[in-house]
């Protein structure tokens, strides 16, 4: 007879491993087709569902049974979904000002190993808490909701400083290629 995702849950959740990876065999697919259907990228739902896994192993202590356990995972999939949809955003309007920036400049400067040098040491030339949350988002990867958790501060803080570092940045480039 079949485990229930109760059952599973509760064993894994006392650390039984066999539960966990019977738990994930059993719910891998729909974190994948979740992913997919959002994100709409093979390659991105793939990434998506793995690190959604991982993201069970470190939540599922936190499932209380208050839902079936399959809601509870479908809203932890539309959330990091969400999250990574966002913080591809967030890249892509980094990128989007830059690239506005260099429209003018010379052809040496569209070399991109230079323009990662560039954007380093300006990072470098923030304000700390501005910097280790550029660095936590940039370099990282990390959603903005991930880096508040690691600084001990606010998601909207997070954002908000992410728009001080464009802010800065997009300055610092004017400044340092006219």
């Amino acid at each position: 007879m079949s485990a229930s995702d109760l059952d599973l849950v509760r064993l894994a959740q006392d650390g039984d491993r066999a539960a966990f990876r019977l738990l994930l065999e059993r719910h891998y697919g729909m974190l994948y087709r979740v992913a997919y259907r959002l994100l709409g990228s093979r390659a991105e739902a793939e990434d998506a569902a793995q690190e959604m896994a991982m993201a069970l192993a470190r939540k599922i202590t936190s499932f209380g049974g208050r839902s079936r356990f399959s809601t509870w995972l479908y809203q932890l999939a539309l959330n990091h979904c969400r999250d990574r949809a966002r913080r591809h955003r967030s890249v892509a309007r980094m990128q989007a000002a830059f690239v506005e920036v260099e429209a003018g400049r010379s052809a040496d400067w569209a070399d991109s190993d230079r323009r990662t040098r560039w954007l380093y040491q300006a990072i470098d030339r923030l304000k700390p808490d501005l910097k280790e949350t550029a660095l936590l988002v940039l370099a990282e990867d990390m959603s903005h909701a991930q880096a508040g958790e690691v600084l001990g501060i606010k998601e909207a803080t997070v954002s908000w400083r992410m728009h001080e570092v464009r802010k800065h940045l997009t300055e610092m480039a004017k400044t340092d290629h006219d």
